[in-house]
């Protein structure tokens, strides 16, 4: 019988970047194995998760037995299988087609919760995965979950309800074995609890003022203000490091020198800095719709932007909510919950894919620390 001392192993499917494993190693699990299929993401989740096993396995291939041997893990004693499947198909803001082949890995996400049997697991996607038009693939992978679990109703968790300074809302399907866990309430875990709110002024205290010339990786690297103490969200920008989380080079230029990456300028035209200047906070530009962000209130979703199969165009950021410019990588990551010391690639079009692909590490944490309570 395992040791209660041995925090319980996870495996993040669709890994990305980390944004759902870094909810899962504050709220206690150890992240054992990490499945992300994009190279690039992979080698960014490895840089801070550097005690993670990495696979850049196509997950619609991959056999629960092949996960398991991999992380020397037996048939029944994994704790915990989460992910974020793919969710352009599904998204109300793309082309919703219904028949986008990256629809089919939601349904493999549940093949291998059936072939791992994990005594839970959750997977993240996008509101418009309960549109209508998406019913019967829900329906037809849900269907996989083995008899004798306990599937929860789906529920939608917007990131500002939870300490995040941005609306960005995810549909949460979690489900569990009632043998080897505590009843989980759905009440509980869905519902109106809420924390202090944080704005969009408040999160990007302490960043640096930010010129367009700094466009390489180091010259990103910049020192930020010390954050009052006693704060929540701040205590969780500079500190709340996980065992066997984070960057060493990171971490020391941090905690030596208050150095944080990520701090890359935008070249703007004169003409592009008269327009955003005009830009009212809330209000969009006429010419390319970029949101301009309130200092008073919160982040609306970022997006991702597409990776080189479809194209690599970057997708549109908000305009700083005191300088005529769009937001960098670093203010960014801050905005959807992210410490100072997580890295995230060397240049911005990458960034923001990571960062637009992520799910609040905030609402992810808050999520799997109720699972936790339950094992």
């Amino acid at each position: 019988m395992r040791s209660r001392s041995i925090r319980p192993v996870i495996i993040d499917l669709f890994a990305g970047v980390g944004g759902m494993s870094l909810g899962a190693a504050r709220a206690g699990f150890d992240v054992r194995q990490a499945v992300e299929l994009d190279p690039i993401a992979s080698a960014s989740h490895a840089v801070n998760f550097p005690a993670t096993r990495h696979l850049t396995w196509d997950v619609s291939a991959v056999t629960g037995k092949a996960l398991l041997d991999a992380g020397g893990i037996r048939l029944g004693e994994l704790d915990g299988l989460i992910g974020g499947p793919p969710c352009q198909g599904f998204s109300d803001m793309g082309k919703r087609v219904v028949q986008d082949e990256r629809n089919s890995l939601f349904a493999h996400f549940f093949r291998l919760v059936a072939e791992l049997r994990p005594r839970f697991f959750v997977a993240e996607n996008v509101p418009g995965i309960l549109a209508e038009r998406n019913k019967k693939i829900v329906s037809k992978a849900l269907s996989r979950v083995p008899r004798g679990y306990v599937l929860l109703e789906p529920g939608e968790i917007s990131a500002d309800r939870l300490g995040a300074p941005t609306t960005r809302s995810r549909v949460f399907f979690v489900g569990y074995d009632p043998e080897r866990m505590e009843q989980v309430n759905r009440a509980a875990l869905f519902g109106e609890r809420r924390r202090r709110p944080v704005t969009v002024g408040e999160a990007l205290l302490g960043l640096p003022r930010i010129r367009s010339d700094w466009q390489r990786e180091e010259q990103g690297w910049r020192e930020v203000k010390q954050l009052p103490e006693g704060n929540a969200f701040y205590e969780r920008a500079t500190n709340a490091t996980p065992r066997g989380v984070g960057s060493p080079i990171a971490l020391r230029r941090l905690r030596q020198f208050g150095e944080v990456s990520g701090n890359l300028g935008t070249r703007h035209s004169i003409e592009v800095v008269r327009r955003f200047d005009a830009v009212r906070p809330g209000q969009s530009d006429r010419v390319s719709g970029a949101n301009r962000l309130a200092e008073d209130g919160f982040c609306p979703t970022l997006r991702a932007g597409t990776g080189p199969d479809r194209g690599s165009f970057q997708s549109l950021r908000p305009i700083h909510h005191k300088s005529p410019r769009v937001i960098t990588p670093r203010e960014a990551a801050r905005l959807q919950g992210f410490p100072d010391w997580f890295q995230f690639h060397r240049t911005k079009h990458h960034s923001f894919r990571q960062i637009g692909n992520s799910v609040s590490p905030i609402v992810a944490e808050a999520v799997l620390s109720y699972i936790r309570s339950k094992l």
